[in-house]
């Protein structure tokens, strides 16, 4: 994803500038070493700061092509966990920002710290600022009644240059009982450039997922209950608790009904499952030996073919930066080598998803040839495994196994997955 260095100017009033300090500091992108994405409970996570969150929106909006992106916190993990549909939307999104500081947090414990939280209310205000400068077309869909007009009015006088938001909210109804197609007619008739929904998860992203390539719009953006705040219906907690990661209780008191159960189910669901994933990648495969040689790659028929050996880690990722950097741009298939592989961590596996995802937007796939037990048994745990073709055959130099007509690149049937 692209990056930029440059700092957001604040946006304007209420909710597009808060009181006292402002929004946190935008720092720039440029870090010392390479970022590398990180899987947490087996959704991986683009390594990216609210700067390069928006240029990178910004870069699928000039590209043109349908994306969605989504914004994982604790909740979503949590039910995403149980719900095999909702995570593979999650794996399988153009950009996976991490909404929550646990989530930042997380990151630290398993080795490969996200830059910080990019939050999707935190995100929207600098987006609509960038809209505003270019012009982009934003279609608000989703939320109580009236709550879309208001947060359209809102954004009108925060932005007088931004083009008219248009908005719809749809009676809320059950994901398989919602009037589809005039949904899809009235974002078309808009020809937004994003599109925000904000029916709640898991609702939004099954509904972003099914209709995305059809809407045809640039972005789609699964937003939550941020329409509420753009509608001044909820106010932000103080910027004290968004830094120290209290936020929740803010909200807790704001809608103690509503949240309280979640909040509990939370808890209880994510802590148990990332103490497992801390104790199976770190922990279960920490006696491996020390880097030995470097990876290798050949061009072959169907594409690249890379030699990976001995850890498939952070470290040795970061060992080798601009030659995994350079695979992960090829544009043919890709196929890897895993049976040398001792061990793999969160950020390998991230690594492969993200590799994964994006030769699936030019119809190829990485293909993950002889993988080892150890890489076996980790894609099982972190309900990976799906998402890739894996094969122990045929020979190197054949010609790779042909995806599906799924822009995703959905495995063959002839192939394990």
């Amino acid at each position: 994803m692209p990056s930029t260095s440059l700092l957001l100017a604040e946006p304007r009033s209420s909710f597009f500038r808060p009181e006292g300090r402002g929004y946190p500091p935008v720092e720039p992108t440029a870090t010392p070493l390479r970022q590398w994405p990180i899987a947490i409970l087996g959704v991986p996570f683009d390594p990216l700061t609210l700067a390069s969150a928006v240029d990178s929106i910004g870069a699928m909006i000039d590209d043109g092509q349908p994306h969605y992106v989504v914004t994982p916190n604790v909740d979503f993990l949590v039910q995403a966990h149980h719900d095999a549909a909702l995570h593979q939307i999650l794996v399988q999104a153009d950009l996976v920002l991490c909404d929550g500081k646990p989530l930042v947090w997380a990151s630290r414990w398993l080795g490969n710290p996200l830059p910080g939280r990019v939050a999707g209310s935190d995100l929207m205000p600098f987006l609509l600022q960038r809209a505003a400068e270019r012009g982009w077309k934003i279609f608000l869909l989703g939320g109580a009644a009236g709550v879309g007009a208001l947060a359209a009015q809102r954004i009108a006088a925060a932005y007088p240059s931004l083009p008219t938001v248009a908005h719809y909210s749809p009676p809320n109804r059950p994901l398989a009982a919602m009037n589809h197609d005039e949904i899809v007619a009235r974002v078309r008739a808009a020809a937004p450039d994003v599109v925000l929904v904000c029916f709640g998860c898991p609702k939004q992203e099954k509904w972003i997922f099914q209709h995305y390539r059809t809407v045809g719009a640039p972005v789609m953006i699964g937003a939550g209950g941020t329409v509420d705040f753009l509608a001044g219906r909820l106010k932000r907690a103080p910027m004290w608790m968004r830094r120290s990661g209290t936020e929740c209780l803010f909200r807790l008191w704001q809608e103690p009904r509503r949240l309280f159960k979640r909040y509990v189910g939370d808890l209880v669901g994510f802590v148990p499952a990332l103490l497992a994933q801390l104790w199976f990648l770190k922990s279960h495969f920490a006696a491996t030996r020390p880097l030995r040689g470097a990876p290798s790659s050949a061009r072959m028929d169907y594409g690249l073919k890379v030699q990976a050996a001995g850890r498939f880690q952070c470290d040795a990722l970061q060992h080798n930066p601009n030659f995994w950097a350079q695979a992960v741009e090829q544009r043919g298939h890709c196929l890897i080598d895993l049976a040398g592989v001792k061990s793999i961590d969160s950020t390998g596996l991230a690594f492969l998803a993200h590799w994964q995802r994006r030769l699936a937007q030019v119809q190829r796939n990485l293909i993950l040839f002889r993988p080892s037990r150890a890489v076996r048994s980790a894609l099982r745990r972190m309900q990976l495994t799906e998402q890739f073709v894996i094969t122990d055959g045929p020979p190197p130099g054949a010609p790779a196994p042909t995806a599906s007509g799924d822009r995703r690149g959905n495995p063959p049937t002839d192939v394990e997955s």
